[in-house]
């Protein structure tokens, strides 16, 4: 027999568009039946009871990323989170950290974008395009994994403490973005693509406390990048030291 159980939800309201209402936290009592996620009841609670209640999903599945929050204080996916594995029947959502509010869990993510695009996440190329695909080796691929499974939640950058104090720092999702292409053996990018990112607020800012691995749903682990990064710019410059001119 599947039994049910009820929940509090305390949501963190807001509208941007009513900035005279300060913040509130709103409270909708539910029912829930086991195996339900923290998505699955928000999107109940604005289907049965409240419909002005703002929130972004997609996939339901752990890829899209776009239902990251925090969730009784950890930045999470609603989408797998379960709601049986709270030891309380009191669960608290708020809208990711390091970001403006749009509106209720919903927060303008244009500078995590900007950040993004900053880095030019795509192939580069300088070599003809070949008859055939780019052959990469099953080791070559392996050397990208890590960071190819970035589903851009921006759960690492909510998680950043360096954002919070310095809004221009470039994040750990991007330059978990650039060193998969840094690492891509079809990428022809030169050296001095890495400059961009060797500067007070690119990769030199981060403090390495690792909350952007703890937050991160795909072990993508950011700080590897940017220690990774770190690496190349400081290769970069001895080879220009020497005279050796390489990738």
């Amino acid at each position: 027999m599947i039994r049910s159980s009820y929940f509090t939800f305390k949501i963190l309201r807001y509208d941007a568009k009513n900035p005279s209402r300060e913040p509130y936290f709103q409270s909708y009592h539910i029912k829930v039946l086991p195996g339900l996620t923290v998505l699955g009841v928000i999107n109940r609670i604005r289907d049965e009871i409240d419909g002005s209640l703002a929130f972004r999903c997609s996939c339901r599945s752990a890829i899209c990323g776009s239902c990251a929050m925090v969730i009784n204080g950890k930045i999470d996916l609603a989408c797998r989170t379960q709601v049986a594995t709270f030891g309380s029947d009191t669960i608290i959502l708020e809208p990711l950290p390091n970001f403006e509010v749009i509106r209720d869990l919903v927060v303008d993510m244009t500078p995590f974008w900007d950040m993004y695009e900053k880095i030019q996440p795509f192939l580069i190329r300088k070599s003809p395009d070949p008859e055939k695909e780019i052959y990469q080796s099953e080791e070559d691929r392996r050397k990208i994994d890590q960071f190819v499974n970035c589903i851009l939640c921006a759960c690492c950058y909510g998680a950043c403490p360096v954002i919070a104090d310095e809004p221009g720092y470039l994040g750990p999702a991007a330059a978990a973005k650039l060193e998969r292409f840094v690492l891509d053996s079809r990428d022809e990018r030169p050296a001095e693509a890495l400059e961009q990112v060797n500067t007070p607020k690119g990769v030199w800012a981060c403090d390495t406390v690792f909350r952007c691995i703890d937050a991160c749903p795909k072990d993508v682990r950011p700080t590897d990048a940017i220690i990774g990064l770190r690496k190349a710019l400081v290769k970069n410059r001895y080879n220009r030291i020497l005279g050796l001119n390489k990738k």
